[in-house]
């Protein structure tokens, strides 16, 4: 009797657990849901052509749910523009970090002019002396000649490095100058997206 129950149990137990396994063993099936170069949509089992995938395309299950979509690829000025906005931030982020108020700006505006106009005083103290060597050797060359005498040749080569030494002093305050030209130029965009950053909290 026992054995008999048994039996009809395994029967009826049987099929179902067979369903069981085939229905573990069914591979699932997804569709590909694409726009073709007419502009045709397209439901497909086998993916979606290389050509296709740079315009995004979405992936459904067997019920024809989206169960996932791959946004259009960015385009060249959208790169562009993702680039450029995060070299900004960037830039931001290091100007909040250099000058994280207004008043610490201006102080290094000012500090930089400052150290500028140290090196075209500087400059120009060199200058001063160089002339007054040259003055002198000018001084002495013309003496000897007065005396019929060759000026030296030792007057003659200080008065060329002196020359020399004029000529890159001069060149090194048309640099200073031009510096600070810049400096103000490049301060004044600080300044002016340092107010945009800080908004009402400058």
């Amino acid at each position: 009797m026992f054995v008999a129950r048994a039996l009809r149990t395994l029967l009826l137990i049987a099929p179902l657990a067979t369903a069981c396994a085939w229905a573990a063993d069914k591979p699932t099936i997804q569709l590909y849901r694409y726009v073709d170069s007419r502009g045709v949509t397209v439901l497909d089992t086998q993916g979606v052509p290389p050509e296709y995938v740079a315009k995004g395309y979405q992936i459904l299950n067997q019920q024809g749910r989206v169960i996932q979509t791959i946004p259009p690829a960015p385009t060249a000025e959208e790169i562009k523009r993702q680039d450029a906005l995060k070299a900004q931030a960037d830039a931001d982020a290091q100007l909040l970090h250099l000058f994280p108020s207004l008043q610490e700006l201006d102080h290094g505006h000012m500090r930089e002019q400052s150290e500028l106009d140290t090196r075209i005083a500087v400059a120009k103290n060199s200058l001063d002396s160089l002339q007054l060597q040259q003055t002198s050797l000018l001084t002495q060359a013309a003496a000897q000649q007065r005396a019929s005498q060759p000026v030296q040749a030792s007057i003659v080569e200080q008065l060329k490095s002196i020359d020399s030494e004029r000529a890159s002093l001069n060149a090194q305050m048309v640099k200073y100058q031009q510096q600070k030209i810049d400096s103000d130029k490049q301060y004044a965009v600080y300044r002016a997206r340092l107010v945009q950053l800080l908004g009402d909290g400058q």
